[in-house]
């Protein structure tokens, strides 16, 4: 990469980083689009993002189109890389109109999936047991759905994040806003018993206060969360996907289900705006139809 791309790519991430506050995922995001966006310039032949033109944004997006790659995908790499331009401006003076006026494709409106009431039992039954990872992995997965949380969130919790007499944990979210997230009997049981019994095994030579780690006692990553929920899929014999959030709409979809209200929602999924939680509004109706339809005699 030219090196004048380099330094400007790297004072970027240092604003969004210290001034945004932007996660680790997201920064890794927008470094990821716009190296992504430095190749195809060099393939160009363009060294200088000065030197770049609206023609230049609209084959670069032809590119992804031609790619196959998803419109919330695009959209995504539109916006960091619309980010970057409106920081140089601000801060070089360099024009940002070949990413000001891009069409922004739109986002697929996709409900999410979550697991009903009885699938999800079924889940935990059949990933019960003695053995030290099935405790750690029963841990886990009544924390998430008990709390909602991101796998990101989870994944840094600390000892020190969790109270165990107001059955309570502190996260930290998006943006570096912290929020308080009860939980219920079934996630307090599963990790005093993990913490208890099996952590302090993992840990070995190992010394750092994150609750949930690996068998080699190191830190789990959110990749090692979303095999470990693959296994206990496998394990459950359950014909589905799983992904991270699927918990976390699960979460929100059974707490809508049974009576809570949109706002309190909101606060325990630590969305900023409400419209990111009426979304699960829509799941719920889903649901209610799929019932109606196959118990209904005249459906």
């Amino acid at each position: 990469m030219d090196e004048n791309l380099q330094s400007q790519l790297n004072q970027f991430i240092r604003y969004v980083q210290l001034e945004k506050n932007f996660s680790l995922h997201t920064v890794r995001e927008y470094t990821s689009d716009l190296e992504e966006f430095f190749a195809f310039l060099h393939a160009e032949g363009i060294q200088k993002i000065a030197e770049v033109e609206y023609i230049h944004a609209r084959l670069y997006v032809t590119k992804l189109y031609d790619e196959q790659k998803a419109r919330t995908s695009i959209s995504r790499k539109i916006s960091s890389i619309r980010s970057f331009f409106r920081f140089l401006n601000r801060e070089q003076n360099i024009d940002d109109a070949p990413f000001r006026s891009l069409y922004h494709p739109k986002k697929e409106e996709r409900l999410p999936s979550f697991f009903y009431e009885e699938e999800l039992k079924e889940l935990f039954e059949k990933n019960e047991g003695d053995e030290p990872i099935q405790i750690r992995n029963m841990a886990l997965l009544e924390l998430l759905y008990a709390t909602g949380m991101r796998v990101s969130e989870c994944v840094s919790l600390e000892l020190t994040d969790i109270d165990f007499h107001y059955n309570i944990v502190r996260v930290m979210g998006k943006g570096r806003k912290e929020r308080i997230i009860p939980f219920g009997q079934y996630a307090h049981d599963a990790l005093i018993r993990y913490i208890e019994q099996v952590r302090p095994t993992l840990m070995k030579k190992e010394n750092h206060q994150k609750v949930f780690v690996n068998m080699r006692g190191g830190e789990l990553t959110t990749r090692g969360v979303r095999y470990i929920l693959s296994e206990m899929i496998d394990n459950a014999s359950m014909h589905t996907k799983i992904y991270p959030h699927m918990l976390r709409h699960t979460f929100a979809t059974h707490l809508l289900n049974n009576g809570a209200d949109m706002r309190t929602v909101q606060e325990l999924l630590g969305h900023a705006n409400l419209s990111s939680t009426q979304i699960y509004t829509h799941v719920t109706k889903e649901a209610l139809r799929k019932t109606y339809m196959n118990s209904h005699p005249r459906a």
